[in-house]
């Protein structure tokens, strides 16, 4: 049986993702077989499996800072928010229904074997787990149902608490997450992590002895605010918050993102955003999109109310002016749909309307309730124009949809020669009209050779140069960060406690 270690946090987006990535990376290196493991994320960014299977991102990351291939075992429950009171609920990596949220705090208990048969397959194969908590685990109102923090204790877990010291009050925080636990929850917690601190330690450690005395549990780091380049899921990312205008003076490629009420899987960005000389910006205000270099429509898990959305906040009008001006226009999944003609979601599958696309592209989607989960390979197919310098590019990815979109023009063509990888048929994905291009291929920027040839395309536009295919991959890049990341764990956590904690030598 595998050791293991549980990261809990006092709040959501407090770090516990990027803390249980890099005790991972800190075990990985020290040569343990490792894994992630969370019963049941909240996230509107997901992944596909070589398998086929959907899981939430955050444990891919964890994945991939130990070193490993993620598997559906890692996330067995997935919750996609569709409103702002009920999700879709995926298990094993399948859909399996929707559900308001009143309905699945009574059903979610049932999901307890799936759970713990996925532990289990985990726990036969590695050395060590380190499990991520949600949110805290002292939402007092939620305990009783609850499968991913304390109630998670069904696998006998040590605890870390992390508090988020940079937001203030993270004495309290700790404090305050302990004293509404009880008493057995209590003892289950071995140490607390204070992340994303600023200043002189000396200053805090008085602090320190006293929350000793109060809660008798050592604080066993005090982690710096780092700036790491590592994919973040939600939407309290802060890449998101990245909205500024560029000035005269910045001489750096202008991606413009539209950030969408229900944005989901941003980190298609991610590969984007750490380019030298590459500016990336989310806009959702009409004023906020000015003359981009390049124009992004993400993807989305409500395509219709988020496309009603664009016109109702006049963003609809400054995206079709970027197209008439010539700027190269791509949409991403949710966002290819919005730039055709029509939506037919007759089906019901989210609002049970057809509606009116952009117009952009001559394509016409058909939702269907059955969702499209596959891992592709791809080339790009023969362009002119500004897509004519990725002609002939490989991408790889994976799909993430409801429905299908087909070209309603004898003369459009489409944008990526696809192959399944699981049955290797090829067909036809997205599709392109002069400078507006669209697909369903989600990691479609990893590739640095896409990637590459598109932005030294935009950089000679705009009278510079750029040597972006000369830079490593992206998958060597974030293999750097966490070993970065696991630096600073092994720098400012006590390893030797925690070690003994697992049991480990």
């Amino acid at each position: 049986m595998a050791k293991n270690l549980m990261v809990q946090g006092t709040m959501s987006n407090a770090g516990k993702s990027i803390v249980t990535a890099g005790i991972l990376r800190v075990l990985k290196q020290d040569g343990y077989r490792v894994a992630p493991f969370k019963s049941q994320n909240m996230a509107l960014n997901s992944y596909i499996t070589k398998d086929g299977l959907e899981m939430g991102r955050a444990q891919v990351m964890q994945a991939e800072a130990a070193g490993i291939d993620p598997c559906v075992q890692m996330n067995p429950i997935l919750l996609k928010p569709t409103s702002d009171v009920g999700s879709q609920v995926i298990v094993n990596g399948v859909p399996l229904k929707n559900m308001p949220a009143k309905e699945y705090f009574k059903y979610k208990k049932k999901l307890i074997p799936d759970i713990l048969s996925a532990y289990e397959t985990l726990d036969r194969q590695y050395d060590v787990i380190v499990l991520e908590g949600a949110g805290s685990p002292a939402e007092i109102n939620l305990k009783q149902d609850d499968i991913v923090n304390m109630g998670m204790a069904l696998v006998d877990a040590p605890v870390l608490l992390v508090g988020d010291i940079d937001r203030g009050g993270v004495f309290a925080q700790l404090a305050g997450t302990l004293m509404l636990l009880e008493e057995e929850e209590r003892r289950r917690v071995k140490g607390l992590v204070m992340n994303k601190f600023r200043g002189d330690k000396k200053i805090l450690e008085p602090g320190l002895d006293q929350l000793y005395d109060i809660c008798h549990v050592p604080t066993i780091g005090v982690i710096p605010y780092t700036r790491l380049d590592i994919e973040e899921e939600d939407s309290l990312a802060e890449s998101l918050l990245q909205t500024a205008l560029p000035d005269e003076m910045d001489m750096r490629l202008d991606i413009a993102v539209i950030r969408l009420p229900h944005i989901s899987n941003f980190t298609d960005l991610d590969a984007l955003a750490r380019l030298d000389g590459v500016r990336v910006r989310y806009a959702d205000r009409a004023e906020q999109i000015q003359t981009p270099d390049l124009l992004i429509l993400p993807g989305t898990k409500n395509t219709i109310d988020d496309l009603k959305w664009l016109r109702r906040t006049g963003l609809e009008s400054p995206i079709l002016n970027c197209a008439r001006k010539g700027i190269p226009v791509l949409g991403i999944c949710g966002g290819y749909q919005m730039l055709g003609n029509e939506i037919d979601d007759s089906c019901g599958a989210e609002t049970g309307e057809v509606v009116p696309g952009l117009g952009l592209l001559p394509v016409k989607t058909v939702f269907s309730l059955e969702k499209h989960r596959t891992r592709v390979k791809g080339r790009i197919c023969a362009q002119s124009g500004i897509w004519g310098s990725v002609s002939g590019c490989e991408c790889t990815g994976y799909e993430i949809h409801m429905g299908e979109s087909r070209i309603c023009e004898e003369n459009a063509q489409g944008f990526i020669q696809l192959t399944n990888q699981s049955d290797l048929s090829t067909r036809a994905d997205g599709c392109v009209r002069e400078n507006v291009a669209g697909t369903y291929l989600h990691g479609i920027f990893d590739e640095v050779g896409f990637c590459g040839r598109l932005i030294e395309t935009l950089c000679r536009q705009k009278g510079r140069n750029s040597a972006v295919s000369g830079q490593m991959s992206f998958w060597e890049y974030k293999q750097r960060e966490y070993d970065k990341l696991a630096d600073v764990i092994r720098e400012n956590m006590d390893m030797e406690y925690l070690y003994r904690v697992m049991g480990l030598a």
